[in-house]
């Protein structure tokens, strides 16, 4: 947390050393006065036998064979892949999570992606990301045509929040709401702080262990933030956060944005607390639009200057006269009017006048009673893992 906020410091920087491109390919890393033992490992190399390629033998520094992980049970499935509890053969006690590498172009090698999210999640250490301990691969044989699949190898944590909101025997109190929204800001403030934009929030992505601890997961679609020297805007991609969580910058054609999209997500996560289910469930980017005009008020160039010289301002159908109502909606549900007030600066239109995780973190929400409360002991209750793939679809109850 930052020095600043009421509950006192934590570090916001990363260590520079785990920044490296050249141990990408795996996360522990040699000593910085040690000698690398990489450069004694020669590489072998394709050997062609009745023009199959035999590579049974090719040795992966620092990648170690998944095998060593015995699968328990699969705990996720979507566009990124299998994500599967797994425990380690020699040390019982050892679970972790196996994500699977989806390799969509084998011609063109490790996923780019995948890379992206492996430099990261390298870079960045703190309590609330979720920790990549290392990266395994499956051995290379006739049966998988010489393909070897690689998997990251992660900490387990024994929920989602999607999970655990689709269960209505969880009940958080409200002091179990503000330490989850607390970790949550936090986590984004570490990141924002060494210029990483997550852009894919929701609660399937927030992971809470079983004593309570908050880790934001899936950097699948995480980026560092570049400043361009020459004054020209970025260019980033907008076809990014899943559409329920993405916020109107992105559904408007904005390529030139930053941390503020994760806060739009936070926003909305932190409306599922009391709702129990997403608040924006659009069908397509203009159906979302519509909606977020329905709960935040129509969005013109008074509320946010410039909004019109986005790429498609004048070509979707932007909703007229609409009044904003995200506390007149969200009051039935969320009787303390601090996170009323928190969820509306956060759920803010203008991206440059939306509420900033520092910002956040030191808004009344978190400094009124009830403090803070751990979610250990409530978490105690249940026993069963809870994730969004293993529950019922949370569709259809969204604010009205």
């Amino acid at each position: 947390m930052h020095p600043h906020h009421r509950s006192g410091s934590s570090s916001t920087s990363a260590s520079s050393s785990s920044s490296s491109s050249a141990m990408m390919m795996g996360v522990a890393q040699p000593h910085p006065q040690q000698p690398s033992s990489s450069s004694s490992i020669p590489a072998l190399p394709i050997q062609y036998m009745n023009n199959a390629p035999y590579i049974e033998s090719y040795d992966f520094p620092y990648c170690a064979e998944v095998s060593k992980y015995e699968r328990l049970a699969k705990i996720g499935q979507g566009t990124f892949g299998e994500v599967f509890k797994a425990r380690d053969k020699k040390n019982k006690n050892k679970i972790v999570a196996l994500k699977k590498v989806l390799m969509d172009n084998e011609k063109e090698g490790f996923p780019i992606t995948a890379l992206r999210e492996v430099k990261i999640l390298q870079l960045l250490t703190h309590d609330n990301i979720v920790n990549l301990i290392e990266i395994c691969r499956s051995k290379a044989t006739h049966f998988n045509r010489h393909k070897s699949t690689f998997f990251l190898v992660f900490d387990f944590c024994e929920h989602d929040l999607a999970g655990l909101l689709s269960n209505f025997n969880v009940k958080f109190s409200l002091g179990e709401i503000k330490k989850v929204m607390q970790q949550l800001l936090n986590g984004l403030y570490y990141i924002h702080s060494n210029k990483i934009i997550h852009r894919d929030m929701k609660a399937a992505n927030v992971l809470i262990t079983k004593l309570g601890v908050l880790k934001l997961a899936d950097f699948g679609l995480a980026r560092a933030i570049s400043i361009n020297k020459n004054g020209q805007p970025n260019r980033y991609t907008n076809r990014v956060v899943t559409l329920w969580y993405r916020p109107p910058e992105l559904l408007l054609g904005e390529r030139n944005y930053g941390s503020p999209v994760d806060l739009w997500g936070a926003g909305c996560i932190m409306a599922e607390m009391w709702t129990r289910s997403p608040i924006m469930q659009g069908n397509t980017e203009q159906h979302q639009l519509t909606l977020i005009a329905q709960l935040c008020g129509a969005i013109t160039p008074e509320v946010w200057p410039g909004v019109e010289y986005l790429e498609l301002y004048n070509k979707l159908e932007m909703p007229k006269n609409q009044k904003r109502r995200v506390r007149e909606r969200l009051r039935p549900y969320v009787k303390d009017q601090a996170a009323v007030d928190l969820l509306d600066k956060l759920l803010c239109l203008c991206p440059r006048e939306r509420l900033d995780s520092n910002a956040a973190l030191d808004h009344d929400f978190f400094w009124t009673d009830p403090m803070p409360e751990d979610l250990g002991k409530m978490l105690s209750q249940h026993t069963q893992s809870m994730f969004e793939f293993l529950a019922p679809r949370r569709v259809d109850k969204y604010v009205r």
